[in-house]
């Protein structure tokens, strides 16, 4: 009986906490309703010309790592696999809808030690950079083998637009 008063208050700081989290979650949900629909994944991709086993992390709102996109389920991690094509970029996402990237949307790619809710080593996510219905956004993936991450960042980066003399480098 003399656990009995604190386990209470415990639970109940407990129920208190995941319905604040419940709540901003929703709320954000409400806020981010403009956000474009998910570009459909084209029918007629022919294979891969890579593929990388690894985890979507995140996308954000472009260059604030902090401003999670949740609707569409863009802000649930998951495992995945990234697969390269010469039209875009296919993440397949374990228990969400696939995030495909057109070639044409993508417009930058970068590496980062972390992104909202993630942290890792130096460089250690891969980020892209892409327009999801006219929205700058970016989106992290980190790969499950360290050998595969500098193929797969210079197959990614066959999509950026090319540099010129007056750019910045997209790196």
């Amino acid at each position: 009986m003399d656990y009995l008063g604190p386990g209470l208050i415990t639970l109940s700081l407990v129920v208190v906490l995941v319905g604040l989290v419940y709540f901003g979650w929703r709320n954000r949900l409400k806020r981010q309703q403009d956000v474009a629909p998910l570009p459909a994944v084209p029918e007629d991709l022919p294979a891969p010309v890579a593929a990388y086993e690894g985890q979507y992390v995140v996308t954000t709102t472009a260059g604030d790592w902090l401003d999670r996109l949740a609707v569409h389920s863009l802000g649930i991690r998951s495992n995945a696999l990234l697969r390269v094509y010469p039209q875009g970029v296919l993440i397949e996402r374990r228990g969400v809808p696939d995030l495909y990237l057109p070639a044409s949307g993508i417009s930058g790619v970068r590496t980062e030690s972390g992104m909202v809710g993630k942290f890792v080593e130096k460089d250690g996510l891969a980020v892209i950079t892409w327009s999801l219905g006219g929205r700058d956004v970016d989106t992290a993936f980190r790969n499950r083998h360290a050998a595969e991450k500098r193929p797969m960042l210079e197959h990614l980066r066959t999509f950026v637009p090319a540099v010129t003399d007056n750019d910045e480098d997209l790196s």
